[in-house]
Formats: structure tokens, C-alpha cells, sequence
């Protein structure tokens, strides 16, 4: 005797849900990780307790993820690795100044890492880098190296076109990177030692370094231009 046609239909129903529930679950374990890892730092999380916010078992999380580790990649390519790839094609097309492509940057970078729970990572590898080489070197190769090609183009650009002075190029990059790296310990960290009357603006900040950043960038006539550091002064 045929089945009912309706629990053929609620049985193709329930098998499309279990479907769906499992494409979503890498990215629920992600969301969970990421809270995690910001909250406790890398080494205080546990796999168990990641897989236990995301709703899961821990075995299962091993099925999507070998190892912590693995998770924790997982999770700074989801969240930090691909706005780079979007930055650099953005770079590619953009047709406005350099100044105004420096200062896109600056307030892109904060709208798509710096204000997102995301910013957190930097904490925790302030933290734990050294004592997880592995995970250093990992940061090292999809964050602060594609962070750095990032600004070295936009500084090269503008040193070409002939709207930014010449600049020692290794240690300006890091000019560049240096107060983006403050505000976000600040948000997670040295803001909770900040005088309770005063409430740093992250929009305000942004907008004041880009002012300061842009003006000592600017390229002036040879006789208004900023001095040379000294060993340069020595060696003309």
C-alpha cells in the first residue's frame, strides 16, 4: 500500500531542513569561535565550548574544523584575511586623489574590522602570539603582510603621481598602521582605563589622523618642505 502523499512531502521537508541546517553550520561555529576568542583569548577556549554555543556536538566541529587551530584560521580568514582581497581590487579601480584614496582606507578598515567584533583578534594576538608561533606566523601572512602591501600601494601611489613628499617607506607604512592599531586596543582594552569624562570617538579619531597623517604626507615646494632626518641631513 502507497504511503501518503503528505508524508512523502513532510519527509522531503524535513530532509531539505536538515540540508540547510547543515550548509549553515560552518558558519554558526565560526560565529561562535569568533565570540569565544575575543572574550577568553586562544589558549582559555576550549573546542567544547565553542561546539556547545554553536548547538553542536564537539565531534561535530572536528568534522568541519581538524583542530583549534584550523578554527581559529577559519575564523581570521572569514572575518579579517578577505577584506584585503576587497581592498585591493577597490585600489585598482579607484580614480580619485591619493589623499582621498588614504583616507577611504582608513574609514573602510574601520567600518568592515575596526568596529566589528573582529578588532578583537588583534588583542589576542598582542597576548598569545609568542606563545603560538604557528598562529603568528599565520597572522604574519594574511593580516600584517597584505595590511602593509595594502598602504605601501596607496603611499607609493601618491609619491608617483607627485601628491605625497618621499618617505622612508618601510617605517611610514607603519605610521600609517600604528594609531589603527591603538584604537582598536582601545576599544578592547585601554579604554577601560580612560578617564570616566571622557569618551573617545572612534569616527572623530579616524578623522583627525587622516587630517595629520595627510598633511606631513602632503608634497610642498622645495623650500617649505620638512626637514630631512638627521642621518640623511649627514649623508647629503
Amino acid at each position: 500500500m502507497p504511503l501518503p502523499k503528505f508524508k512523502l512531502c513532510a519527509a522531503s521537508e524535513s530532509h531539505a531542513k536538515r540540508e540547510r541546517r547543515k550548509e549553515a553550520r560552518p558558519g554558526e561555529l565560526l560565529e561562535a569561535a569568533l565570540d569565544l576568542f575575543v572574550e577568553k583569548g586562544f589558549a582559555a577556549t576550549r573546542a567544547e565550548e565553542v561546539a556547545a554555543r554553536a548547538g553542536v556536538s564537539k565531534g561535530t566541529l572536528f568534522l568541519y574544523f581538524g583542530s583549534k587551530e584550523e578554527l581559529f584560521k577559519a575564523v581570521v580568514r572569514e572575518n579579517i584575511s578577505g577584506r584585503f582581497t576587497e581592498w585591493q581590487a577597490e585600489l585598482d579601480t579607484f580614480t580619485g586623489s591619493s589623499a582621498e584614496l588614504m583616507a577611504y582606507a582608513l574609514r573602510s578598515w574601520w567600518e568592515r574590522v575596526g568596529m566589528t567584533k573582529a578588532s578583537g583578534i588583534t588583542k589576542l594576538m598582542m597576548s598569545e602570539a609568542r606563545n603560538f608561533p604557528e598562529i603568528a606566523e599565520f597572522y604574519q601572512q594574511e593580516v600584517i603582510l597584505p595590511g602593509r602591501q595594502l598602504i605601501r600601494r596607496i603611499l607609493e601611489r601618491g609619491v608617483s603621481r607627485g601628491e605625497f613628499r618621499p618617505l622612508d617607506m618601510d617605517h611610514g607604512i607603519y605610521c600609517v598602521m600604528a594609531p589603527m592599531i591603538f584604537l582598536m586596543m582601545w576599544r578592547h582594552s585601554i579604554g577601560a582605563c580612560a578617564p570616566t569624562d571622557f569618551e573617545l570617538s572612534p569616527e572623530r579619531f579616524i578623522d583627525q589622523q587622516i587630517s595629520l597623517l595627510l598633511d606631513g604626507l602632503q608634497a610642498r615646494p622645495a623650500s617649505t618642505s620638512a626637514p630631512l632626518p638627521p642621518e640623511q641631513q649627514r649623508d647629503k
